[in-house]
């Protein structure tokens, strides 16, 4: 039975720890330290992960309320991060706000900070089975932060691959005249000594707002010199830092001329783009 003067409605408790369900993040108190994974029906701001991670729970889960300018209704899930406590937003769309129940039985996942990816929650999941598998992780060990690289193969062809990850720096030698390295850092020239040591099939980067003296594209053409064929996206289309979302939401904004001799072109989808440098011929392109 829902006790109506009490902000906090359990609604599952097993061994490991328990899901509950509150209107705010304002509702989250010492009962909910070390063992709770709580569902909240405010926003996933700052503010309130201010005042929901200052009682320790085990997770937490809120509303993306469209995200907000500069992503301020989500800023809050990398507070979490920060903390390593898994944290994710649900779509506002699918749910009742200011109803945590509500928030709980129809919410939809649309965002999630890196600790709930490790337990395995996932966009498009119901919020139901998200805390589920927050619950189910009771060791969740802060990696160190070269170990967290998203290396994602995202298109394979015999002579070669697509591989998505967060910075230049994480290449391997197995990428060196074979895959085409779509990453989330900026194509400065601090990026040309990681590229010029795994001289990719091709590479994609961030134009990182490109910067005074448009120094944030300035080793497209350093390597270009050395037959390198780059491109970088518009940093307002694609997360910077997140390879995944370099490939799979960034445009073309500069390009270099071996890129533009495998037919890249500016505007152009990045993972179009990338297939063109995976599979144009260097030599007579």
């Amino acid at each position: 039975m829902i006790n109506k003067s009490d902000p906090q409605t359990v609604v599952s408790e097993l061994p490991q720890g328990r899901v509950v369900c509150m209107d705010s993040a304002y509702d989250v108190d010492q009962r909910n330290r070390d063992r709770d994974v709580v569902v909240t029906a405010s926003y996933c701001g700052v503010l309130c992960a201010r005042f929901a991670s200052a009682h320790n729970p085990k997770g937490v889960i809120g509303v993306d309320c469209g995200i907000g300018l500069e992503g301020s209704a989500i800023a809050g899930l990398w507070f979490y991060e920060a903390l390593n406590m898994p944290a994710a937003a649900v779509d506002v769309t699918t749910v009742e706000l200011g109803n945590g129940l509500d928030v709980y039985e129809r919410g939809i996942i649309s965002r999630h900070n890196d600790p709930a990816l490790r337990c395995g929650v996932q966009e498009g999941m119901p919020v139901a089975d998200a805390v589920t598998l927050i619950l189910d992780q009771n060791d969740l060990t802060i990696p160190e932060p070269a170990a967290i690289t998203n290396r994602t193969v995202v298109h394979e062809t015999e002579t070669g691959s697509i591989v998505c990850t967060d910075s230049i720096a994480f290449a391997l030698p197995e990428d060196r005249d074979r895959n085409v390295l779509c990453t989330g850092g900026h194509t400065g020239r601090s990026a040309v000594p990681y590229l010029r040591t795994a001289r990719p099939r091709g590479f994609i980067c961030s134009d990182g707002g490109i910067g005074r003296v448009q120094s944030g594209i300035a080793g497209l053409t350093i390597v270009e010199r050395e037959g390198l064929a780059g491109a970088a996206v518009d940093v307002k289309t694609a997360r910077m830092g997140d390879g995944l979302s370099t490939y799979k939401d960034g445009v073309i904004s500069f390009i270099n001329k071996p890129a533009v001799e495998r037919g890249v072109r500016i505007g152009m989808k990045a993972r179009e783009a990338a297939e063109r440098l995976l599979l144009g011929d260097p030599a007579t392109s």
